[in-house]
């Protein structure tokens, strides 16, 4: 009698139990988390590298509000300069022209004042004339502290130039000065008389150019208080 035995076969199940396995896998929703990690088939989870970080260096110069400040400075004591050549200028030319011829005379006097009867209005011209000159040589110095407004070397050859040219005019000026109010009101100690009672258009014009000359001053102090400026805040 034989006994019929029946072999099971397994290997189907097998393979149908590893492809459901595998298409669980596949339908499964990949998350953010499953995305970074890795399971390195010890039981340990090795996290996703970070990308490495950019730096990004800008090569381009970031311009300097101290700059735009000494650049504006400069400007401005360029305009300066050519308002205190004009006044000196005009100071010069107005009292070197200036001289008056009175219509009457007699047989042996003519009355006639002229500005270089004067030795303060003489060193008045020469003073204005100097000054003017002065600054029209400082005006390359000028230029150079527009284009480079770090520069210190010529910013201070201008304040000297400044210093010395307000002490000369200021100097001029006030001798005029001093000439002009005597002739306009005399001195009793000293029995002089006021002049400009008859030469009153001499005595207008010579006011006017000593008008001009300390105007010309002011635009030179102006002009040291800029510089002086400048330098103390570089």
């Amino acid at each position: 009698m034989y006994t019929q035995v029946t072999a099971f076969k397994r290997v189907p199940s097998i393979s149908i139990v590893m492809d459901s396995k595998k298409e669980d896998a596949a339908s499964a929703p990949t998350s953010p988390e499953s995305r970074r990690t890795r399971s390195n088939g010890k039981g340990k989870t090795i996290a996703e590298a970070a990308p490495p970080s950019v730096t990004v260096v800008s090569t381009k110069a970031t311009p300097s509000p101290m700059g735009g400040w000494r650049k504006g400075a400069a400007i401005l004591d360029f305009i300066l300069r050519l308002g205190a050549i004009s006044s000196a200028i005009g100071a010069a030319a107005v009292m070197g022209n200036n001289e008056q011829i009175l219509p009457f005379f007699t047989q042996f006097f003519q009355f006639h004042v002229e500005w270089d009867d004067f030795p303060m209005f003489q060193f008045f011209v020469f003073a204005n004339g100097a000054a003017a000159v002065f600054l029209i040589l400082s005006l390359p110095f000028s230029i150079v502290c527009i284009v480079r407004p770090f520069v210190v070397g010529a910013r201070l050859l201008l304040v000297i130039i400044d210093i010395f040219t307000m002490a000369l005019v200021m100097a001029a000026a006030s001798a005029a000065a001093a000439v002009v109010y005597l002739a306009h009101n005399g001195s009793q100690d000293a029995n002089w008389i006021a002049i400009c009672q008859q030469y009153t258009d001499f005595c207008e014009v010579t006011g006017e150019a000593v008008v001009a000359s300390f105007v010309a001053a002011v635009f030179l102090i102006f002009l040291i208080v800029l510089s002086s400026v400048a330098l103390k805040r570089g």
